[in-house]
């Protein structure tokens, strides 16, 4: 006999209504903490330092959202993010949606790990949340990111493209080509706000062929990429007459061989031998490469443009060349010694002391004169630097204590690295190599800075975590998922 569900006592609707919240709360509850956490010291960070932090590069940044323009120096996209934003006036804006691009990586990350625990254990309630919970408190919690999140730069915005792009190609164990096009337009817009992007969408190609998703998803993700990319660059054309991203590749280069280049064996043309100098002995307390791109006797002062010199940053990427042909070795060892700076145990003052004290929220601070005037036509009365206390005090001793140091940042490598060998073919494969290439890249083309391990960060936590989630059967095979 069938019961009318209208018949049914009340209470029955209230407990199974009970049973599922509480079921929730199972599930997502230790998230829900965790990400609370994280938002108290943005809040906190918020209410302390009510505009922006400035860098030196933020002057850059604004100008390109004053005047949309593409840079010479670096690409635009963050620019045109500052650009859709200013008629807001309010860099207390900008700020709060910095934050909540932190706070989407984290949540990206839980929802990757959350929905393969998912299906690999299906009878299981709280152990994919906790794994959830383990790849993202890095990316939520670390102190350095929320400082990262509060500054007028790049970085933030280019971290979650990389993470949604990677969060789409593995949403599915075989991506359909229209999830490969979104990852496609998304590592587009990786590389047209920081170069170092580029490399990316090579290991996404790779990633795809390994999986044997076919041909179709593969395309799709190259041509969405090169219509992101092929645009900016009809766009730097138009207003630079030259088809690239940036006009100072040669600049960066330099930088990258100024600390070992050796004229007597390189031998350059006469017209490069400006490039020749001990970039250490002529300013002491200076990074070489940093010192050789923007210290006092840097060669580019010569040149008519500056570091903008068409013709200096041929010379300069022409001497790079000769260097690191010259010289494989020393190329090879400046190359991995950089890259491994980030696993030390304490922080060096690498590029320079000032810049390392510009990634700490300060007692007080003040905009770098090529920012004034460009945050004042930006933000008006909200570009001035404000430091509130007590709040400034508090997240400054939250950055005293709560941050990912380097010897944990080598074990989240190495475990993930393990996970990786294991699974040759598993989804760890791309998030891992994502990672590695974030930390070496900079490092040979350019120098090495701490800021350019954070985004790295949330993909070797990714990487560490999902090789160790399988089910009976292994999702590695033609991209089968797996099933308890």
């Amino acid at each position: 006999m069938k019961v009318d569900a209208s018949a049914r006592p009340l209470g029955d609707g209230r407990a199974a209504e009970a049973q599922g919240l509480r079921g929730t709360a199972r599930r997502h509850g230790p998230f829900a903490l965790l990400l609370a956490a994280a938002v108290v010291p943005r809040l906190v960070a918020m209410a302390g330092y009510p505009s922006m932090l400035w860098f030196g590069d933020s002057g850059t940044y604004l100008r390109g959202a004053l005047e949309p323009v593409p840079s010479m120096l670096r690409p635009s996209g963050y620019s045109l993010m500052l650009w859709m934003l200013r008629p807001l006036h309010d860099f207390g804006t900008i700020a709060f949606t910095q934050h909540l691009f932190g706070l989407t990586v984290g949540i990206l990350l839980y929802l990757l790990v959350y929905r393969a625990a998912r299906t690999a254990w299906p009878d299981r309630v709280v152990l994919p949340g906790l794994l959830g919970c383990l790849a993202a408190a890095p990316a939520l919690l670390d102190a350095y990111q929320i400082e990262l999140e509060h500054l007028v730069l790049s970085d933030t915005l280019f971290e979650l493209l990389v993470v949604a792009a990677i969060a789409v190609l593995l949403w599915r164990p075989a991506p359909s080509w229209t999830l490969t096009l979104a990852a496609g337009l998304l590592l587009g817009a990786v590389a047209i706000t920081r170069t170092v992007g580029l490399p990316l969408v090579a290991i996404a190609l790779l990633f795809l062929f390994v999986r044997r998703v076919g041909w179709r998803p593969i395309g799709a993700l190259a041509a969405a990429f090169a219509l992101v990319v092929g645009s900016y660059a009809t766009w730097y054309r138009a207003e630079h007459g030259s088809w690239a991203l940036t006009g100072t590749n040669g600049l960066f280069l330099f930088g990258r061989v100024a600390a070992f280049a050796d004229c007597d064996r390189i031998r350059p043309p006469d017209d490069e031998r400006v490039f020749c100098r001990d970039w250490t002995r002529d300013t002491p307390g200076m990074d070489p490469a940093f010192a050789a791109m923007w210290g006092v006797h840097a060669p580019f002062k010569t040149f008519p443009g500056g570091v903008y010199d068409r013709a200096g940053n041929a010379r300069a990427a022409d001497f790079a060349q000769r260097a690191i042909l010259t010289q494989p070795l020393d190329y090879a060892w400046t190359v991995l010694v950089d890259a491994a700076r980030g696993f030390a145990p304490h922080r060096t003052d690498r590029p320079t002391a000032a810049t390392v004290a510009e990634y700490r929220f300060p007692v007080r601070y003040k905009r770098p004169p090529t920012a004034v005037r460009a945050s004042r036509l930006y933000g008006g009365a909200t570009a001035r630097p404000r430091v509130v206390e007590p709040f400034a005090g508090w997240i400054r001793a939250y950055q005293d204590s709560v941050f990912l140091p380097g010897p944990l940042l080598a074990v989240l490598l190495l475990v993930a690295l393990a996970g990786v060998v294991r699974r040759l073919r598993g989804p760890a494969l791309l998030p891992f190599l994502a990672g590695v290439a974030l930390i070496v890249v900079p490092s040979a083309t350019a120098d090495f800075d701490h800021r350019y391990l954070l985004p790295a960060v949330p993909l070797l936590s990714l990487a560490a975590v999902l090789p160790w989630i399988t089910g009976k059967a292994d999702p590695d095979d033609g991209g089968r998922p797996a099933r308890a």
